[in-house]
């Protein structure tokens, strides 16, 4: 036999029941039975939104850039901010229970008026976190320090310079596969460049190689993400030398240093408050940003890397209303991008808009009001303890403070997933399924000799989820699992 498709029956590999389908049922998709032994669509469900009571935990800095994230060793979440009376750097720990959320004593890391353009990352391996920061206290150098978290409370080691020039719009990544921190930045110091440096966790304290140009033009409103299916750092950015397009460039890590590709216009207009998310159930990055070239909509678009360069498909609006502060996070239980931004056209409220991708396009859910007053600069992290998205972010009244987000399943019908159809299924009509325990053959996109599980939304993915689909025998089978 020259390939398997000759050693399995036509439909499936053995063990094919008929069943009634609830609804209209696509071919080779994973279906549910119901108690009433007709069968759905494993993606059957729908999703609600809860936003919880909002918690201070500053003494008021709105206008100023924060950042989080979540430490999974500990179960917290790491804010980041600057005092507003004083440009203080300060980090706060917060612990998720339920739908709110509450605080230890914030610490202050660097002072002088010091912390200005930060970011934070989570290095897995050393289990810290990282924060980077423009020293405006030395010669607002490019910054970084290393935090440990313990209890409800951070330490934090010895400061050190990844850029010895004035450094602006930090964006910093965790690239998990070669364990190193990443740090984006407008280099200043060297015709507002983008730059970026390679760093190294030790202990307390990071180290770093040379830093590498990736955008020998002006930049702004950088923001990255690791992709680690590809093992590829992207970063988007305002191309300010070109006409201020949204553009985006893959970097590969080496040791302590970085290569990049070639620049790829993602938006061909002023493109702002931009915000790079990595999809992993789809194996996509997906950017958020406010469209100038619309009117200043909420766009996003999804992009697939391949080696050292990116595609995309087509941009779409989730919010079509003028919108600032655009951020994102994945909510990996989900498998959802959650937008959130200023909805400027409504008394600047802060909203959300979740999205779900299919291949290269999306579609988005309802947006949610988060908060009446001024929304501004927030920040996000998803805790995978909780399942629940911490948003951090400051208001109108000069207060920063962070509520409990959470995206809920009714009912869940992948739970119950009995197997894969032979054929489209009319509604109410009888059609053939290969159970578990059989070989489907008329799935697509998989990869042999790779487990796949079922995931909320109905698909095969190599993400673990509760429920077990089976192993990839070929790119269009499955052998499905039959012990749970």
């Amino acid at each position: 036999m020259s390939n398997l498709s000759e050693l399995l029956p036509a439909g499936g590999g053995g063990k094919n029941v008929n069943f009634v389908a609830s609804g209209t049922l696509g071919n080779g998709i994973a279906v549910s039975l119901q108690s009433d032994g007709t069968i759905i669509s494993s993606a059957s469900y729908s999703v609600s939104t809860n936003v919880g009571t909002a918690t201070q935990y500053g003494s008021g800095g709105w206008y100023l850039e924060q950042g989080s994230v979540y430490d999974p060793v500990n179960n917290k979440v790491v804010i980041v901010y600057a005092d507003f009376a004083t440009f203080y750097g300060y980090a706060v720990v917060g612990t998720v229970s339920g739908d709110t959320i509450s605080f230890g004593t914030p610490v202050q890391y660097i002072g002088a008026a010091a912390s200005i353009d930060r970011s934070i990352a989570y290095d897995s391996e050393n289990n810290k976190v990282v924060i980077a920061y423009r020293d405006s206290g030395n010669s607002n150098y490019g910054t970084a320090i290393v935090g440990t978290v313990s209890g409800t409370s951070i330490s934090f080691g010895t400061a050190t310079v990844f850029n010895s020039s004035y450094s602006r719009y930090t964006s910093t990544t965790y690239d998990s596969v070669n364990g190193k921190i990443v740090i984006a930045c407008r280099d200043v110091g060297n015709s507002n460049y983008g730059t970026a440096v390679v760093g190294t966790v030790s202990g307390t304290s990071i180290s770093f190689g040379s830093t590498v140009v990736f955008e020998s033009a002006a930049v702004d409103w950088i923001s990255s993400a690791f992709n680690s299916a590809e093992s590829k750092i992207v970063i988007a950015y305002e191309d300010e030398g070109n006409s201020s397009y949204g553009t985006v460039v893959v970097g590969t890590v080496s040791g302590t240093s970085i290569s990049f590709g070639s620049p790829v216009i993602f938006e061909s207009a002023t493109t702002q408050f931009i915000s790079t998310i990595y999809d992993s159930k789809n194996n996509k990055i997906v950017i958020g940003y406010q469209d100038n070239g619309n009117t200043g909509r909420a766009t996003a678009i999804v992009g697939t890397v391949s080696g050292t360069s990116i595609s995309f498909g087509s941009a779409s609006v989730f919010k079509n209303a003028n919108c600032a502060y655009v951020k994102g996070v994945y909510h990996e239980d989900s498998g959802k991008v959650v937008f959130f931004y200023q909805n400027s056209d409504s008394s600047q409220r802060g909203e959300s808009v979740a999205i779900t991708v299919s291949g290269t396009t999306f579609t988005a859910d309802t947006s949610v009001v988060i908060t009446s007053l001024r929304f501004q600069r927030g920040t996000a992290s998803y805790d995978t303890s909780t399942k629940k998205i911490v948003i951090a972010y400051g208001e109108e009244l000069l207060r920063e403070e962070a509520l409990v987000y959470t995206v809920a399943y009714t009912g869940t019908p992948y739970t119950d997933f009995i197997g894969i159809t032979d054929a489209a299924i009319s509604d109410t009509a009888s059609g053939s399924v290969t159970i578990k325990g059989g070989i489907s053959t008329n799935v697509t996109g998989l990869t042999p000799n790779t487990t796949y599980y079922v995931q909320s939304d109905g698909s095969l993915s190599t993400t673990a989820s509760d429920v077990l689909a089976g192993k990839a025998l070929s790119s269009t089978s499955i052998n499905l699992d039959y012990t749970t």
